[in-house]
């Protein structure tokens, strides 16, 4: 016969404490109910001791909840959404929640095959940083209860709690920099995407030069290009427009990319070429020169998200003000935006 596994009942007889002790301990929420560290650790050494493994699967058919959140976004490998995730679960935990990931690599099939799934193992709610043409599935997910915050980028026309940064103003707040440190022929390098806050940066870059009566030069990237493909489809438009004098980089990825097919032409930053890109990278403030970046509030932007959502969770309904969060980002000015001539 199969030894009997020790359950969350047996755990606090042994330990003389209450059920709800243990409960909370190994749900994560000792400090939310004030239990002691000597007594949180002496329930979790004896539960280490034994092998316990709580149960989530019945904990969520008792309860009606399973303590556990779908986190689902572009790419969770990501200078931006790998620490934001890591913020979010770090955050979670602290409330007795586990965070489920997946990546979509923009792909909208397979972003709504795991919103099914993560549906079928009834997390409490979601956080999404969506590709095209979900609007549809996540109004059902709505329509069924279930709470959903959207960040980085929007939906038309859908109802729910948005969080993000102000990328309009940002790329003008940059380009008004390259003009004022005296470059005049500015590119910008984004991705061929109609997504909401790549859209906004555009919009941002050909408002600032039309304001300044300078002609946009714009350069949209396909999403499912390969690095080396990047780099020489970068490398044909700077040929292909020697009067480029500066480069304004949507995301960061593609300016890695933009700074192997610089050196490969031979162009100096920024004596040559200036540089300005929006997000960054450990590599940006190593790279010789540093690279000028525009720095999403990863912090705050991951506390709101999961606030926002664990209110929502708890009942707690938005203020019609609320649903829609913008966090200002910063211009941290380097040396590659910086015109010495």
């Amino acid at each position: 016969m199969a030894e009997k596994k020790p359950s969350i009942n047996d755990i606090a007889k042994h330990l003389k404490v209450a059920k709800s002790t243990v409960s909370f301990i190994i749900n994560g929420k000792a400090e939310a109910h004030r239990i002691s560290k000597e007594q949180e650790q002496r329930v979790l050494n004896y539960v280490k001791e034994i092998g316990f493994k709580p149960n989530y699967m019945a904990q969520s058919l008792a309860t009606g909840k399973s303590n556990s959140i779908g986190l689902i976004v572009e790419n969770i490998g990501d200078s931006f959404f790998g620490p934001i995730a890591l913020m979010i679960e770090e955050q979670a935990k602290k409330s007795g929640y586990r965070i489920i990931y997946s990546s979509t690599l923009g792909d909208t099939e397979a972003a709504l095959s795991v919103l099914q799934l993560f549906r079928d193992t009834k997390v409490d709610g979601f956080i999404i940083a969506p590709p095209l043409h979900m609007e549809e599935e996540i109004k059902k997910v709505m329509d069924d209860g279930v709470p959903i915050v959207i960040f980085d980028r929007m939906l038309d026309n859908v109802a729910t709690d948005y969080i993000g940064t102000n990328n309009r103003a940002m790329v003008v707040e940059a380009c008004e920099h390259f003009l004022e440190q005296g470059f005049k022929e500015i590119a910008f390098i984004s991705l061929a995407s109609s997504q909401s806050q790549m859209q906004e940066r555009l919009d941002g870059y050909i408002n600032c030069m039309r304001t300044h009566n300078r002609l946009p030069i714009v350069l949209e990237v396909p999403y499912s290009e390969q690095r080396d493909q990047r780099k020489q489809r970068m490398i044909d438009f700077l040929q292909d427009n020697p009067q480029v004098d500066a480069l304004f980089f949507a995301t960061n990825y593609l300016c890695i990319s933009g700074l192997e097919a610089i050196r490969e032409i031979g162009k100096k930053i920024p004596d040559e070429i200036g540089i300005i890109v929006f997000d960054e990278h450990d590599l940006f403030r190593l790279f010789t020169p540093s690279i000028t970046s525009i720095i999403q509030p990863l912090a705050h932007l991951s506390k709101a998200i999961i606030d926002t959502l664990l209110n929502r969770i708890n009942g707690i309904p938005a203020d019609p003000s609320g649903l829609h969060q913008v966090f200002p980002s910063k211009l941290v000015i380097r040396e590659s935006s910086i015109n010495k001539k």
